[in-house]
């Protein structure tokens, strides 16, 4: 008996271990997430860039009411110096992917250590001229994100023009 109560526990301790985020899985696979579901969300954040010098801390889902957001929030990790982090086109990037996947998401913030910013579905959609929802590989939202953000312009203006 008490072998298999041992057993039972390892069983029981071995599943609440998180698992290793498995960077060559489709991050496809959670697309039509809800905001809702913390281990889709979390999933799809974890493999999204960080910016230089900072990884998540922790993510907040705003579920209580419309519009329906996720927060990011980063925290400072070991920096290379010699490179330096654009904070505007890693939100840009990672709200994309985010509300490419997440049927119900309306905004992304992100509190980066140095710089607060937030990005809404509809911005981005009228920035791209095309429903995010319509994506259905990496590779081709990421080629064509990395498209729009060579117009380093049109990204500082995204920015610019919004007021919060």
């Amino acid at each position: 008996m008490p072998m298999v109560l041992s057993f039972i526990i390892l069983i029981l301790l071995n599943g609440c271990i998180p698992s290793e985020v498995n960077e060559d899985e489709d991050i496809f696979k959670f697309k039509d997430s809800y905001v809702g579901d913390s281990g889709a969300v979390g999933n799809i954040t974890r493999r999204l860039p960080n910016p230089n010098g900072e990884h998540i801390s922790g993510l907040e889902l705003k579920t209580t009411e419309e519009p329906y957001g996720i927060i990011l929030n980063y925290t400072n990790v070991e920096k290379s110096e010699d490179i330096e982090t654009n904070y505007r086109e890693n939100a840009l990037y990672n709200a994309t992917f985010i509300l490419a996947l997440v049927k119900n998401a309306d905004w992304v913030k992100f509190n980066f250590v140095e710089q607060e910013l937030i990005v809404s579905r509809e911005e981005l959609q009228n920035l791209y001229g095309k429903d995010l929802r319509q994506f259905n590989y990496e590779e081709e939202l990421s080629n064509f994100i990395q498209e729009k953000l060579k117009d380093e312009n049109k990204v500082n203006e995204f920015f610019n023009l919004r007021v919060r």
